[in-house]
């Protein structure tokens, strides 16, 4: 079983197709989260107003790009998003297709972590997320480098404690 396949186990997703929104702030490490987490035989990828370069070269996404591929029970529609303040306000376009949430935290980035919170607050209150029970995985990233905060301070820093309508979970 993929890790995929793991994490739809452990967020309840019980459909055969899902639509996945990875969203965080920029600069969070959405793009190569799911470069990681994808199986390595896809390289099906479309971009839209998407600068990239070389396959191991990762630019900043401007608007967003669509990952589609396969696990062995799974199939996934991930729409990767800009995180640059000028282009959060598009990421309510795609609630409504949404079955479930990568939210991507820089966890080196404590500065912004108030930013975090206040586009995480605005995510969960929008009327197309507010009232359904998706399910969102908080992507601790960037542990591996000094002066990162553990996933329990980014739990705290987020409140993540004070979501109870929506399964998740912080990795």
């Amino acid at each position: 079983m993929g890790l995929f396949d793991k994490l739809a186990g452990w967020l309840g997703i019980k459909k055969k197709e899902v639509h996945v929104l990875c969203l965080g702030l920029d600069n969070s490490g959405k793009t190569t989260i799911i470069n990681k987490l994808k199986p390595s035989n896809v390289c099906f990828t479309i971009y839209f107003f998407d600068l990239q370069a070389q396959a191991q070269d990762i630019v900043p996404t401007i608007g967003f790009s669509i990952e589609k591929f396969k696990t062995s029970s799974l199939s996934f529609t991930v729409f990767d998003m800009s995180g640059q303040g000028r282009y959060r306000n598009l990421w309510e376009h795609y609630y409504k297709e949404g079955q479930a949430i990568i939210f991507v935290i820089d966890s080196c980035d404590k500065l912004r972590m108030v930013v975090a919170k206040e586009e995480l607050d605005t995510l969960l209150n929008h009327p197309d997320i507010k009232h359904r029970r998706m399910p969102i995985l908080f992507f601790a990233n960037k542990m591996d480098l000094r002066d990162a905060l553990s996933s329990v301070k980014v739990s705290q820093q987020l409140c993540l404690e004070s979501i109870k309508d929506k399964p998740w979970h912080i990795w």
